[in-house]
């Protein structure tokens, strides 16, 4: 016999949210909110199409039993994390969404259940400002989202699901297999929340995000990746500089430098380097560790640099 269940999460942006954004400067582009996910929960791809949510979560599984034991198990599912559409304006600056890999760890079997859990985030493309300390200036960058979900499965044909985690921000409404909402998280109050937006620990910050590539490098029979570290203000590459080398940052924080002027920041789970994979192999910026970062390195020749430019170009 086979049984099947599934869980979703849906974050997205509450009206309330912008409302409580501080004046931004007229040069930024500022994204749409979303009305609430309907219920039950419709079809997800109808909902991706109308651009009415930030990310989607959905952790599918079975388990095969046969004369009460658990013979045989297995996941499917989709994620999503999509930038809300921006009108932006002539020479408006936007931020487009960014999605961390997906942290699918080993399903745990027990005396007549099957747990799975899933993780799903990035960057959702909602410019967050930041004071910075000790300097009279704003960093404004992506915020993040993200969610963990749980499902255990049981031999008796019964099913549980929860949120196990999720980032404060913005919105996460979960429904069940049959589509009813189960439950809502995140921040009622949204003022000054993008204070501490760039502080959120994330399952992505270090170990994490490591098994993840290993087990993609594993999956495509290559070799372990290379990593580097980087001292407080070493440059990852220079802009103008020969490379075709890709990145991603595992753990720290970098500056994007464009003629010696910070223009961006980036923290982890970013992939880096993709331009001059695409373009004429130049180096567009300038790369420098803020604070004591690691990265992992993806030749550019290899397979995973280019999973990882479709995935880029997929988003």
């Amino acid at each position: 016999m086979r049984i099947e269940s599934s869980v979703t999460a849906i974050t997205w942006l509450p009206f309330s949210v912008l409302d409580a954004m501080p004046n931004l400067p007229l040069g930024i582009a500022l994204a749409h909110f979303d009305e609430p996910p309907p219920e039950p929960l419709c079809d997800v791809d109808r909902l991706r199409a109308a651009d009415a949510f930030r990310e989607a979560n959905e952790l599918r599984a079975w388990i095969s039993v046969e004369n009460g034991r658990i013979v045989d198990y297995g996941r499917g599912g989709r994620t999503f994390v999509a930038g809300a559409r921006i009108d932006r304006a002539n020479e408006q600056i936007a931020f487009p969404a960014v999605e961390f890999p997906v942290l699918r760890p080993e399903a745990e079997v027990g005396d007549g259940f099957v747990r799975f859990q899933q993780t799903v985030g990035g960057r959702i493309g909602l410019p967050a400002p930041r004071p910075l300390r000790g300097k009279p200036y704003l960093h404004i960058g992506s915020a993040t989202a993200w969610t963990t979900l749980e499902l255990v499965i049981s031999a008796d044909g019964s099913s549980e699901n929860r949120l196990v985690a999720s980032s404060p921000f913005p919105r996460h409404s979960v429904y069940g297999a049959d589509g009813t909402l189960v439950s809502e998280h995140g921040l009622a109050d949204y003022d000054g929340w993008y204070h501490e937006s760039f502080e959120e620990p994330s399952p992505w910050a270090g170990g994490e995000l490591e098994e993840e590539l290993d087990e993609i490098v594993l999956r495509s029979g290559g070799t372990k990746l290379e990593r580097r570290r980087l001292d407080p203000g070493e440059c990852l590459v220079e802009q103008g500089e020969a490379g075709t080398d890709m990145f991603v940052l595992l753990d720290g924080v970098l500056h994007v430098e464009i003629d010696g002027e910070p223009v961006a920041e980036i923290g982890s789970g970013a992939v880096l380097g993709e331009l001059a994979v695409l373009g004429d192999g130049r180096r567009t910026a300038t790369l420098r560790a803020v604070r004591a970062s690691r990265v992992a390195v993806l030749a550019g020749t290899s397979r995973l640099a280019e999973l990882a430019l479709e995935r880029r170009a997929a988003g």
